[in-house]
């Protein structure tokens, strides 16, 4: 049965382990006898990417039978105990290993920097997108945070600590961050089609946008927003203003994208609620192509990866001190995961984490929308 559970989950596990899981994983294996000194060598050095690594260790265990089966998801539940979730393994574990506690996630307070032999290996990979140290020199984000409002019955209290949140970790995944506070809608278009001019564009490999403040399914409200007079920017501009079409800069580079704001007025939990008008809007991805004088075809909206803070309708939440709990999330998830995990997986990350904060009773849930990246994507933080 652990053989065949471990078939089942084959793929993901490919295509999710990390160099430092594979690693430990052998290391316990080996103390085991599960493998030996030359499987493991072989698996390590035979192998040149940590894909193939992945695949052909679990082959090696499965090929075993179930008792290597067995305590190989042990082990995985032990070193990894959200991707044993994920693949949905359940340890069925020898009684010695019964007794051993499991290990709860540990968060990070910094930032977690990747090892040189971590990026020199995925530099040859041509399943992620390209960065060199070059490019990650010349990384640059655009936040925008809106706090105080012409109705102050609307202000976001513990916003600031969204906002430094955000800086602070953007910082140290090696953007420079240009920052606004306090936009009205107009003035957020016009950030953002300043932004796709920075002259970093041309060497950055990525760029990083935040956007936080009230909303309502597909946009943004700015600072002037009343009942009387509607003050709202278009989620899609954002994809408009850093497409190719009109920022060449950035084609085939990855474009992440936060949005902390609601996308509707369904009430949850009883904390305090971001969120304003209940109109809705759709926000479709625009799935024509374009062509330029000289016939190169392009998509208009590709390679962005973007994490909006709820599900459709709903509402996000905030704690009026620490800041919302999207933000604190990824904080969290970026400081402990970033050094070995492509965005993707991060973001996926993220959303776990507010399963795992209230189970049974979801508050909110983050929604990735309109993910267009063709390769993984990772910010190698501290090169």
């Amino acid at each position: 049965m652990a053989a065949a559970k471990l078939q089942n989950a084959r793929r993901k596990f490919v295509e999710k382990a990390g160099k430092e899981l594979i690693k430990q994983l052998l290391d316990d294996l080996l103390d085991d006898g599960v493998v030996n000194d030359g499987q493991k060598d072989s698996i390590l050095e035979d192998n040149s990417t940590t894909a193939d690594r992945a695949r052909d260790l679990i082959d090696v265990v499965k090929k075993k039978g179930d008792k290597a089966s067995e305590i190989f998801i042990t082990h995985l539940e032990v070193r990894d105990k959200v991707l044993c979730t994920e693949l949905g393994l359940s340890s069925a574990q020898p009684a010695q290993l019964a007794a051993e506690p499991k290990v709860e996630q540990k968060w990070s307070t910094k930032l977690i920097p990747t090892t040189e032999d971590f990026w020199r290996e995925e530099l040859n990979n041509r399943d992620i997108y390209p960065s060199d140290r070059n490019a990650i020199s010349n990384r640059v984000a655009l936040l925008i945070t809106n706090i105080n409002f012409t109705d102050e019955k609307k202000n976001r209290n513990g916003a600031d600590k969204d906002e430094q949140n955000m800086e602070n970790l953007m910082m140290g995944l090696g953007y420079k961050v240009v920052k606004h506070r306090d936009l009205t809608a107009k003035a957020i278009d016009d950030a953002l089609k300043q932004f796709s001019k920075h002259p970093y564009l041309k060497e950055t490999d990525s760029v990083f946008v935040v956007l936080m403040s009230h909303g309502k399914r597909g946009r943004v409200l700015g600072v002037d927003c009343t009942t009387e007079r509607p003050d709202e920017f278009p989620i899609d501009n954002i994809y408009k203003h850093l497409g190719p079409e009109n920022c060449p800069a950035l084609l085939n580079k990855p474009k992440i994208i936060i949005i902390q704001a609601c996308r509707g007025g369904e009430k949850g939990a009883a904390l305090v609620r971001d969120g304003a008008c209940p109109a809705l809007v759709t926000d479709d991805a625009d799935e024509e192509y374009i062509e330029d004088d000289n016939l190169h075809v392009v998509i208009k909206e590709k390679d962005f990866s973007s994490l909006l803070s709820c599900t459709p309708d709903a509402v996000s939440y905030r704690d009026t001190i620490d800041g919302s709990f999207l933000i604190k999330y990824i904080v969290e998830v970026f400081n402990t995961f970033a050094h070995k995990d492509h965005i993707e997986e991060l973001f996926r990350r993220v959303k776990l984490r507010f399963e795992d904060f209230c189970p049974g009773n979801k508050r909110q849930m983050p929604s990735t929308n309109r993910s267009t990246m063709t390769k993984h994507f990772y910010f190698f933080p501290g090169l």
